[in-house]
């Protein structure tokens, strides 16, 4: 079984764990030069501020609005991320740091019994260690992780941040919901091909014939689709 973890609003959230009263409340990282947003909060992304808005464009919007807004300090996020990814490392051997807020785990099924529980568990002992917040989505493949992330990530009200895809139903349930251009791996030019036919979640996408999705995205688009469809194609590297 696979898991992506992935930290909420990583940049956001390493300037709060220096400013604990700045929690539940609009926060921006501003690029290098402060020139435009490269972070938000959730709170900030409720107010409507797009990623990459220029900074000069939206200063009223920040004041209106109270929004604390920080210059980017890469040094404390690659510490933070450090911290985060050491402790990923020692629940198993098998990691593949993805990013510098994202990791894929994979764990042995035989092992943990209930995945759901098991992510609840490792949600809190990061975020006690680190201040930081994860989601976690657990599921056969890489690609259906990366699915189940963002479900447990959109309803986490519902999910407490960790989803597991452990059946059919729930499976075909969220490719259903997907829309295709969000799937990891489908970029902007071949999500525009696939809606040119009809095709507009990623279920839709799974339901194609493999020669005719190798002919369209090659071998790379077909390893995808069998991600999808519960077949591991793509090891952790």
């Amino acid at each position: 079984m696979y898991a992506l973890v992935d930290c909420n609003n990583f940049y956001a959230s390493c300037e709060r764990v220096f400013r604990p009263d700045l929690n539940g409340k609009p926060v921006v990282v501003l690029s290098n030069n402060d020139g435009c947003v490269i972070a938000r909060s959730s709170e900030a992304k409720e107010l409507g501020i797009p990623m990459g808005a220029p900074a000069f464009q939206n200063r009223k919007l920040f004041e209106e609005n109270n929004v604390s807004v920080f210059s980017s300090n890469f040094p404390l996020y690659g510490d933070m991320s450090e911290r985060v990814m050491t402790l990923l490392s020692e629940l198993t051997d098998e990691v593949e740091i993805y990013s510098i807020d994202e990791a894929f785990l994979k764990f042995d099924t035989a092992t943990v019994s209930n995945f759901n529980q098991f992510g609840i568990v490792i949600k809190k002992s990061v975020t006690k260690s680190t201040g930081i917040a994860i989601s976690i989505g657990f599921a056969e493949t890489k690609a259906l992780s990366k699915v189940a992330n963002r479900i447990a990530k959109k309803f986490s009200d519902k999910t407490e941040g960790v989803y597991t895809i452990d059946s059919e139903e729930k499976r075909i349930k969220a490719l259903k919901w997907l829309k295709v251009e969000d799937v990891w791996g489908i970029g902007r030019q071949h999500s525009k091909r696939l809606k040119r036919f009809g095709i507009d979640t990623a279920y839709e996408f799974t339901q194609q014939t493999d020669d005719w999705v190798q002919e369209q995205m090659s071998v790379v688009g077909l390893r995808l689709k069998h991600e999808l469809e519960g077949k591991s194609r793509i090891g952790l590297e």
